[in-house]
């Protein structure tokens, strides 16, 4: 079964995508991948072996979806989002296998934001554009634009610049500017506080 907006998709035999799933052009399903019908995939995205991207999930423009992530119903994934190996998203605040009326929490992740590989994001939250998941993490809550988070749960260590550089530690308890340019790509960081 194979459902694709036009001849410029890549989808591996061994993948399923779903009558009604759509992806957009320039976009490559691996080895064992999972699309479901109602799924949208942007273009020139690139989804490794044993993804699984649930009915509704909606993921941008120039994503890559390392092996074996999965995204679940009520998931949104900006454009220019890493999502690093074995990463798993919920969407069930109080999940039981017996439950008939279940709610679905949403969960945003923003443009340019990156998740390390075998992080945890608990539904119900937003990831900010060009913020960093460490990892390993357990995200239990909101990470802000630029920040830096790591462990278990997740809490702010720094900020990185949009390269992708950290650069402003926290110190000490006490906010404050650590530099107004980025060493590695001289960009102007304007407003940034760590």
């Amino acid at each position: 079964m194979m459902s694709a907006t036009n001849e410029k998709v890549r989808i591996h035999p061994t993948a399923i995508v779903e009558d009604g799933a759509i992806i957009g052009e320039g976009t490559m399903v691996w080895h064992h991948a999972h699309v479901r019908s109602g799924a949208v995939l942007g273009r020139k995205c690139i989804l490794g072996k044993g993804v699984y991207v649930d009915e509704g999930v909606k993921v941008g423009n120039g994503v890559k979806i390392q092996n074996r992530v999965s995204l679940y119903h009520g998931v949104v994934v900006g454009n220019n989002v890493f999502l690093g190996p074995h990463a798993v998203f919920t969407n069930d605040k109080h999940p039981r296998a017996f439950n008939q009326d279940w709610e679905i929490v949403n969960t945003t992740i923003e443009d340019g934001a990156s998740i390390g590989a075998n992080a945890v994001i608990v539904c119900g939250i937003t990831i900010g554009k060009f913020a960093m998941v460490g990892s390993g993490s357990v995200v239990t809550r909101d990470v802000p634009p630029h920040a830096l988070a790591y462990g278990n749960p997740a809490l702010i260590q720094g900020y990185v610049c949009k390269c992708g550089s950290k650069r402003f530690p926290l110190g000490n308890g006490s906010p404050e500017v650590h530099s107004r340019e980025c060493t590695k790509c001289k960009r102007i960081l304007k407003g940034w506080i760590a």
